[in-house]
């Protein structure tokens, strides 16, 4: 995470405590040890949800808490800067990363918002466009800043999830309800 690719695997080895020949027993290739840290990363990225919706508004709170300090962690943006900066060079590693994390994020949240659909307690929609505007919600421009260095506005992280999550309820409501969704 710390050198990208470009580490040794003498470096690895040495920083892992290993023989360079152990690293290799495990992992034939660096290509092979990248495959398996990315997945590794992308599975502690990867928030669940349970299947109750009836405190929607608390479960999208707790699951919005935990996706952005994943998503916006140093580790998350480190692997982020590895992936983007290997991808034309190994885009199976790529995309191996999205389908074991961010794919495997957005389904878990689509069903979960389609069952709050079904339930009425969100409008009827494309479940997985409303997961995708969530978590672009979440992540979006946040995550560009903090990629970019930019992270000089200190941001209140409990009050801009409360407020991510109530516009994306305020958004989803449904027009036959009048009250807060929860």
């Amino acid at each position: 995470m710390e050198e990208g690719y470009q580490a040794s695997m003498d470096r690895i080895a040495a920083r892992a405590g290993v023989a360079k020949q152990t690293l290799y027993n495990y992992f034939p290739s660096k290509e092979e040890l990248f495959s398996e840290a990315a997945r590794l990363t992308s599975s502690a990225i990867s928030v669940k949800l349970d299947g109750q919706t009836e405190d929607l508004r608390a479960s999208l709170l707790e699951f919005a808490t935990t996706f952005r300090e994943k998503a916006l962690s140093n580790e998350g943006l480190s692997m982020f800067r590895v992936l983007t900066g290997q991808m034309q060079r190994m885009p199976s590693l790529a995309l191996a990363y999205f389908v074991n994390g961010p794919e495997k994020t957005v389904a878990r949240l689509a069903d979960f918002l389609a069952r709050a659909m079904q339930e009425g307690r969100l409008r009827q929609e494309d479940p997985r466009f409303a997961a995708e505007m969530l978590l672009s919600m979440l992540a979006g421009f946040e995550h560009f800043r903090r990629l970019c260095g930019a992270n000089t506005a200190v941001v209140e992280q409990k009050n801009r999830v409360i407020q991510i999550v109530d516009c994306f309820l305020h958004a989803f409501a449904c027009p036959h309800n009048n009250k807060e969704q929860t």
